[in-house]
């Protein structure tokens, strides 16, 4: 059974869980701009520093495969239509690079400015850890669940969670901090330029 987790909570891993399947899911609420919500989950990999130590540490809808295979992004779902997760990114513990210490997990919202969009025209946003068998495993045994019940009025992008590594274990941090200026934001702040 998940543990449901509040903004600012943390909680450890478990420790037996060698693959996760993070899942991102939301709704958008009554809009008439005549666009649809591309919302794209994204996880940044990063130093003791904070920030990324390479580009492709930037795991993104271009870029689905992170270094060594230790995350891979399951592919850009353009609308979110549907029930359950709209994006889904797959962890491998066992084959993370050691000077990885902290792994950011960030939903932005595909040209938000020009579309007129924003997170407080999104609802039902969560994010789920699953402990899974394989690669293959898209269901897996839930593990922690964090439901973004704040009211995001004018940001575009939001870092959701952080999985951070300490003392040999990897724990869970319900962060739910929103940047403005979308993805482009995100990225300057994990040291990468666009």
């Amino acid at each position: 059974m998940a543990v449901n987790l509040q903004k600012g909570q943390r909680v450890s891993l478990d420790n037996s869980m060698k693959m996760a399947l993070v899942g991102l899911g939301w709704d958008t609420n009554k809009y008439d701009g005549g666009f649809d919500f591309d919302l794209d989950a994204s996880a940044f990999l990063l130093g003791a520093d904070g920030k990324c130590i390479r580009d492709e540490d930037f795991i993104f809808y271009n870029n689905l495969n992170g270094r060594d295979g230790a995350v891979v992004h399951q592919g850009d779902n353009l609308t979110g239509e549907g029930d359950g997760d709209d994006e889904v990114i797959v962890i491998d513990f066992t084959k993370m690079p050691d000077d990885i210490q902290k792994i950011a997990v960030c939903v932005t919202i595909h040209d938000a400015v020009a579309r007129r969009q924003n997170f407080g025209q999104v609802s039902n946003a969560y994010i789920r850890v699953a402990k899974i068998a394989n690669e293959f495993d898209m269901a897996g045994e839930d593990q922690i669940r964090f439901d973004l019940e704040e009211e995001f009025s004018i940001e575009t992008a939001i870092v959701v969670c952080e999985i951070y590594r300490r003392n040999g274990e990897w724990k869970f941090n319900a962060v739910a901090s929103g940047f403005q200026g979308g993805l482009e934001a995100l990225v300057t702040n994990y040291g990468l330029s666009c």
